[in-house]
């Protein structure tokens, strides 16, 4: 039989319940140490304490005051706060015990776990501690929470805390909170924040974290409580990880479609120009594409470029890119994660159809100085972090410019001598911790581009978002964050005419304010409740020309303003119904208010819509509701473990979208503008079902997914042939709303660990959108289904990195995809005397097909601890095999002959060496 060290103390033989414990006294002290509380005790009684000193602190004070009182209530009292029970024997002997409690009687069979035979209580079962250990769990630390209570019959506890940097106090964040003896895994959020659940009894947990120390410790629970961890830098380089994924959270999670990305796993993939840009290595996932190669703005799973919600530190971005598309505008040495929602989104947020981009700026170091930064070809990087009060606040500052216009001149092209590019961006970020329950975070974020591109024009576009955050803990089953976030976009239009009588300046803007309370309430293992409220004002002003020089005979153009209040409600739980069965259930009802003051023509309704149809002008005041949208939004997913390294993923959802662009361009461009939901346009919704499998093999070593999606969205919005977007006071009669559908099957195998690491992606979808009226002028394709501009039902994506040693890497990414579709000429004929061109019907061709190759050397720099700075050189050469891959295909008449073109952004090998430093 095994041997078992009982947590029981045998005194002459034989221990029962003292008789005499409801004995009464009478005792009165004052600011005394409890154990000097002890000896007053026993100077009035006969009554002999056993304890250890050590367990008690003479520097935490008690006083009390009682007459004829028994004496446990007297204990009960004095050790309320503390960890120790008691236990009285018949011969007025007290036994303290630090946690856990002492039973005067055993189960009949100790080793039986189904017995439960005591005569102090029938919850609880004693804790027996097996003296047989393994060699890895000797001398660990031991820490012990909470105590035994006699009346309690929870077997599970739940244990919260933070984990952060051992110097610089900042918060770990995704970090891998383990206790194998059980099979349990957690990990830290953002802020360092975890929540685990613990068998009672002993527990050995292990905290592992890319570039940390592990942490290794034996937890002994017998109730919920609070830890804090904090872990120290391991010196010795860790294996390359190409994305950070925690062990066994894509089979665990509830949520179907989440991606999450680490920026530091992105800089050995060779990208164009050098540049570290985690939204370009997203578009190497499944299901997430861009129209093509440069172009602005992201397609999700079927969705426009303006279905994706881009937030960064909960503030609105509206367009995320630099240098016509080239470039993210997001600092890479900033920014510290990526969390991408295509499947089921959360509750918490509305307003798109597609996705969710939610951006997270690091938090600066308490601790120190830092700074990184770097030096390539056409763009310079500089960040630094340092404490503003050491151990509790901190700012992180990060620019960056372009120097790019050597490039634009280094070129053949005779009409790009004169051209012109140039954008920087500039970040800073403040959070100061008050205690361990208040923290409060500030960001502000500025970029701007301007370029002129062999024409007239000078355009230029900026982004603006000022964001803050305060993040309160009420206890450790509740918590709160209130945030106020502000956005502005904006571009402008320079022209100057050679005779100087048409020059003007063009100017658009949008923006908007929001204030947003996040509730969250854990009341016990199984249930995590998130809910709020949320209320954003838009203020959006379409356009406004004006002439430039006094010889301009431009005619002054402004477009009314528009505003408009979308408010929310949202709860949900992620539900434990056991081991295997999570479901994730959340509502939203979405409001939506178009404000006045608002002048809306109203259409005939058995005519379309042109200005010849208006029957009325409705006029508005200031504020007054001119039309309301809105309803509920359900999110559900459901995740069901057939193995502990398999899952299964259900998920429905559907949205609302409020604001929508207006471009007749094949991509977003810096020049689209954002349109309100209003009178006559209705706001997009759409409703997509998922369901996927996840596989992990060889000790999650490799990882498998497969899912499929199916979308349908009503009141897409298109263009009629030529429509005029820009300057326009009866917008509505340019615009088509109709019906989209999107369907797919996406399949990712990432490798995660060892010298050879990385994924392949490959999606098959297909995006349709089908204009269908009364009218003919505003049918499309008889009304039929027809592909989207950015419809490619083949998108293949392979990223390798092999380590060859501690210091030299090789990196590849191998990218191929379908050619997006185009309308082609397919004939002429006359009318009147006049040559005309007959197209095909709209997007019944395809462009070539679209594939490349990147090769990339990685060089980190020596690994001596004290060094003034860190380098890391990355050697790169983007199109390898010179693919003159066409951007877009159009057609011109020449001479009475119809000429087809197409144009490349890069058609030849680009090489590329990048200095990366930090000190």
């Amino acid at each position: 039989m095994k041997k078992l060290t009982l947590i029981v103390l045998i005194l002459n033989f034989h221990i029962a319940v003292a008789q005499n414990a409801s004995e009464k006294i009478t005792i009165d002290y004052g600011n005394k140490s409890i154990t000097d509380v002890l000896k007053v005790i026993e100077e009035k009684t006969n009554y002999r304490f056993y304890y250890i000193d050590s367990w008690f602190n003479d520097n935490y004070r008690i006083s009390g005051k009682y007459s004829n009182t028994t004496l446990s209530s007297i204990l009960d009292d004095i050790f309320e706060q503390t960890l120790i029970n008691y236990f009285i024997t018949k011969k007025n002997k007290i036994i303290l015990t630090q946690n856990n409690i002492i039973y005067d009687k055993l189960p009949s069979d100790p080793l039986k776990k189904d017995k439960n035979e005591f005569s102090e209580s029938k919850g609880k079962k004693p804790v027996f501690i097996s003296q047989n250990r393994t060699n890895n769990t000797t001398n660990l630390k031991t820490i012990r929470i909470g105590k035994q209570n006699k009346n309690d019959g929870l077997q599970e506890f739940i244990l919260t805390g933070k984990v952060v940097h051992s110097e610089s106090k900042m918060p770990i964040p995704n970090l891998v909170f383990s206790v194998p003896n059980h099979n349990i895994n957690t990990i830290t959020d953002l802020d360092g924040n975890y929540s685990i659940k613990l068998p009672i009894g002993i527990n050995y947990v292990r905290l592992k974290s890319i570039g940390m120390l592990d942490i290794r410790a034996k937890i002994i629970i017998y109730n919920n409580g609070v830890y804090n961890f904090s872990m120290a830098d391991n010196p010795e380089i860790l294996d390359e990880v190409v994305i950070d994924v925690n062990k066994d959270k894509n089979i665990r999670q509830s949520i179907t479609g989440i991606t999450q990305i680490q920026i530091e796993s992105t800089k050995t993939i060779p990208l164009v120009l050098g540049e570290r840009d985690v939204l370009k290595v997203a578009t190497t996932l499944p299901g997430i594409s861009t129209a093509g190669e440069a172009a602005a703005g992201y397609n999700v799973r079927g969705g426009r470029t303006d279905q994706n919600l881009m937030l960064l530190d909960d503030a609105v971005i509206y367009n995320p890119t630099h240098f016509f598309g080239i470039f993210s505008a997001l600092n890479p040495y900033t920014t510290g994660s990526l969390d991408i929602y295509k499947g089921n989104i959360p509750a918490k947020y509305g307003g798109r159809l597609s996705s969710v981009f939610d951006i997270n700026t690091k938090k600066g170091n308490t601790k120190k100085f830092k700074g990184e930064g770097s030096i390539g070809p056409v763009t310079g990087n500089l960040t630094f972090e340092t404490p503003i009060v050491k151990e509790k606040s901190s700012l992180i500052v990060g620019a960056r410019a372009t120097y790019s216009d050597w490039l634009l001149k280094a070129t053949n092209e005779k009409k790009l001598e004169n051209s012109n590019a140039s954008f920087y961006d500039a970040i800073l970020k403040y959070t100061h911790t008050f205690n361990e329950n208040n923290d409060l975070s500030a960001t502000a974020y500025y970029s701007s581009d301007d370029f002129s591109i062999a024409s007239d024009s000078v355009y230029g576009y900026s982004n603006m978002l000022l964001s803050l955050r305060w993040n309160h803990k009420f206890d450790t089953k509740n918590k709160a964050s209130l945030i106020l976030a502000h956005s502005k976009y904006n571009f402008n239009i320079d022209y100057e005419s050679s005779n100087g009588n048409s020059n003007f300046d063009f100017a658009y803007k949008v923006q908007e304010t929001e204030l947003k309370l996040l509730m969250s309430y854990k009341p016990n293992s199984k249930h995590t409740f998130d809910y709020g409220l949320s209320g954003k004002l838009y203020n959006n002003k379409p356009g406004k020309k004006t002439p430039n020089g006094g010889n301009s005979i431009v005619i002054p153009t402004t477009i009314d303003q528009e505003r408009a209040l979308e408010s929310a409600l949202f709860v949900s739980d992620d539900y434990n119904i056991n081991d295997d069965f999570t479901i994730n259930a959340g509502l939203r009802y979405s409001n939506y208010a178009f404000l006045g003051k608002a002048s809306q023509i109203a259409y005939a309704d058995d005519l379309p819509r042109n200005e010849a149809t208006g029957i009325d002008t409705l006029n508005y005041k200031k504020n007054e509701v001119v039309k309301n949208y809105g309803g509920p939004e359900i999110r559900l997913s459901a995740r069901y473990s057939l193995s502990p390294s398999l899952s299964i993923k259900a998920s429905y959802n559907n949205n609302y979208q409020f604001i929508h662009t207006l471009s007749n361009n094949t991509t977003a461009s810096p020049t689209d503008t954002w349109k309100l939901s209003d009178y006559n346009i209705k706001p997009q919704r759409a409703n997509q079902y998922a369901l996927g499998l996840y596989k992990n093999i060889e000790g999650n070593m490799y990882e498998l997914s497969l899912e499929a999606y199916y979308k349908k969205i009503k009141n897409t919005l298109d263009y009629k042939v030529g429509a005029e977007l820009l300057l326009n006071n009866s917008i509505e009669t340019e615009i088509l709303q109709g019906d989209g559908k999107a369907y797919g099957v996406e399949f990712l195998l990432k490798k995660t660990k060892g010298n050879l690491n990385g994924w392949i992606g490959y999606t098959y979808s297909k995006s349709l959108v089908k204009l269908n009226s009364n009218f003919s002028e505003n049918r499309v394709n008889n009304g039929n289904y027809f592909d989207s501009n950015f419809d490619k039902p083949h998108d293949l994506s392979i990223v390798a990195n092999y380590k060859l040693t501690k210091r030299y890497s090789f990196s590849a990414n191998f990218v191929y995809q379908t050619g997006r579709p185009i309308t082609y000429p397919i004939g002429q004929y006359q009318f009147e005397g006049e040559d005309y061109v007959f197209y095909s019907e709209r997007n019944k061709f395809r462009i070539p097909d679209y594939y490349r190759l990147d090769l990339g050397i990685n060089i980190e720099g020596n690994h001596k601890i004290k060094k003034l700075a860190h380098s890391f050189w990355n050697i790169s050469v983007y199109n390898v095999l010179g693919r003159n891959n066409p951007f877009s295909v159009y057609f011109v008449t020449e001479d009475g002959a119809i000429k087809g073109y197409k144009s490349s952004i890069f058609s030849v090998p680009v090489p590329t060496i990048t200095y990366n430093f930090k000190f």
